[in-house]
């Protein structure tokens, strides 16, 4: 039998956690998942395993990396820094 594909609303309530969660991991190419047309689809056992790998932890608010302070550039932005720490 074939592993059903979830929508953003299936595969957060399978997670316990809010829609717009999943948006931000998205948002941030962190959560396993496949884009159809315009829809995003997800295999509940390819988000376990990447949740079971600690996948979801990236997501910390203090947490500072490259892609979110300039996705052009080679040196973050001192002002966008502060921001992130505040």
């Amino acid at each position: 039998m074939t592993e059903r594909w979830l929508n953003v609303d299936e595969i957060a309530q399978h997670l316990g956690i809010a829609p717009i969660t999943i948006y931000r991991w998205l948002e941030k190419g962190g959560i396993p998942s496949h884009r159809v047309g315009k829809l995003w689809r997800f295999k509940a056992s390819e988000v376990d395993s990447w949740v079971g790998t600690g996948g979801a932890e990236m997501g910390s608010d203090k947490e500072i990396r490259f892609a979110e302070l300039g996705k052009n550039s080679t040196t973050p932005n001192i002002e966008r820094i502060s921001e992130k720490l505040s």
